[in-house]
């Protein structure tokens, strides 16, 4: 097609077998589609193109990524706010019926391809990343992930083992929990551990924890994708979604009295006591 939808924060081009999604570098634009700048999406990694009313006067063009396609959306596993969600255009309503006909464009020329992909079709972010986490700093350099502890908030058992480096190969998936809910972090999954991983994040030489104001979305899933991505590439079997195990109801106990503490001292809203409070509560 050739031709360019412009919206909010994003336009994207019309190709005859992609889009080119351009995200726009305003101080409203969310950092993450600051981070990202654009991406190309092949036709055949969209499974389906809806049109729908959106907030405060205006509609939006979806385009649906297949499941496996892209490795930042396997990474994100649906934690992303829909104001983050890179395959949403925002538009005016006023230009409701142009999106349709660019709907209706983009739907005649999907595959018919709606299964999961068997690679990633979208590119990831590319390497070197890295990203400040609240116990230590991650890198990835392409081939190798690496950790560095922080003395003031990595726990006895991270600085008892060390800084830490991970092949890509010895990697099996990557699990991202978004830094915008309680125990955020981003863990690193192996093929072959010589020791079971500890169900927590900050016990674990594989994983680093976020905290308020670090592993930021817009740094820690890009490095996230790109570590996935890799992972898949070099043929081993990519984990991304991870059940939470059950936990010790006196840690949970534990963990809720603290967050208590902090609510009484005004560390902790109402609202961000009584989520995280029920978010505690369902890993029960």
């Amino acid at each position: 097609m050739g031709d360019v939808l412009a919206g909010f924060h994003a336009a994207w081009e019309f190709e005859s077998d992609s889009v080119l999604i351009r995200f726009e570098r305003g101080i409203r634009t969310p950092k993450l589609f600051q981070t990202l700048g654009e991406r190309r999406v092949p036709l055949e990694a969209i499974e389906a193109v809806t049109l729908t009313p959106g907030r405060r006067g205006t509609v939006v063009l979806h385009a649906v990524p297949r499941a496996g396609a892209d490795p930042l959306m396997d990474a994100a596993a649906g934690q992303l706010k829909e104001g983050c969600d890179p395959y949403r255009l925002v538009l005016p309503a006023d230009r409701e019926t142009l999106a349709e006909y660019y709907a209706d464009e983009l739907r005649a020329r999907l595959t018919g391809d709606t299964g999961p992909a068997e690679r990633h079709l979208v590119a990831a972010p590319e390497a070197p990343l890295r990203f400040k986490a609240y116990d230590g700093r991650a890198a990835f350099d392409g081939t190798s992930v690496s950790f560095r502890w922080f003395w003031t908030g990595a726990s006895s058992a991270k600085w008892k083992a060390g800084d830490q480096v991970f092949p890509v190969a010895g990697l099996s998936g990557v699990e991202w929990r978004s830094p915008e809910v309680f125990e955020g972090h981003l863990r690193l999954l192996r093929r072959e551990p010589a020791v079971a991983q500890p169900a927590q994040a900050d016990q674990d030489p594989a994983a680093v924890v976020f905290g308020l104001g670090y592993g930021p979305v817009h740094e820690s899933l890009p490095f996230a994708a790109s570590v996935l991505a890799a992972v898949r590439g070099a043929g081993t079997a990519a984990v991304t979604a991870v059940p939470a195990p059950r936990r010790d109801p006196a840690d949970i106990a534990d963990r809720i009295r603290h967050l208590g503490e902090l609510h009484e001292a005004g560390l902790v809203t109402d609202e961000e006591f009584t989520t995280k409070k029920a978010e505690l509560l369902a890993e029960l």
